[in-house]
């Protein structure tokens, strides 16, 4: 009888959590901005935005949404100072002239009660473009820590680099397609 009581309460109170809708703020120690792409067909060329922020709006009943996440150029890192300066060169991001980037999607596709894709746009290089972005691994839970609800996955999409301007290499076979991923945790305000 307690087993089933425990359950009850359990069940009423995870429809609860997304009875009304809510607005979450990205947790910077858990959200990344990172991109892939081909070096030669040999191996992955690897970077992330260190420094980013955003807010998420969710309606899980309308299923419904609103994303708006920032990330600074110049904080990109690949791990080589040398090739980070490159990047935020004008052969790249012009991290100088351009200082952020920003996605933001008010079209959210839902698969029961779990986010599947978000659809909007990218501006980089003061360039607007839409992109969709499929979810992987969408969830929310309890933070035992925080003791508040947490939101969040990988966002995946690829993209053409040429549409923003990023053109350098295409002469010499570096691709233009690129894996743009934002893994982002949102802390509900």
């Amino acid at each position: 009888m307690k087993r089933i009581l425990f359950s009850t309460v359990l069940l009423a109170t995870a429809s609860l959590i997304h009875a009304e809708p809510a607005t979450y703020v990205v947790e910077p120690t858990h959200t990344f901005v990172t991109y892939e792409i081909s070096h030669f067909g040999t191996s992955t060329n690897r970077g992330r935005f260190d420094k980013k922020d955003g807010k998420i709006n969710l309606d899980f009943a309308a299923k419904t949404g609103k994303v708006d996440i920032s990330f600074e150029i110049a904080s990109v890192n690949t791990g080589v100072a040398m090739m980070d300066k490159h990047l935020q060169s004008d052969d790249f991001f012009s991290a100088e002239k351009f200082p952020k980037a920003r996605f933001v999607g008010d079209k959210f596709s839902f698969s029961g009660d779990k986010v599947s894709s978000v659809s909007g746009s990218l501006t980089l290089r003061d360039k607007t473009h839409p992109v969709t972005l499929k979810a992987v691994g969408f969830n929310c839970y309890q933070n035992q820590m925080i003791k508040r609800e947490v939101c969040g996955g990988d966002f995946e999409a690829t993209i053409d680099r040429t549409q923003w301007d990023i053109n350098y290499g295409l002469d010499w076979g570096f691709p233009k397609n690129v894996k743009l991923v934002i893994q982002v945790e949102a802390i509900k305000s």
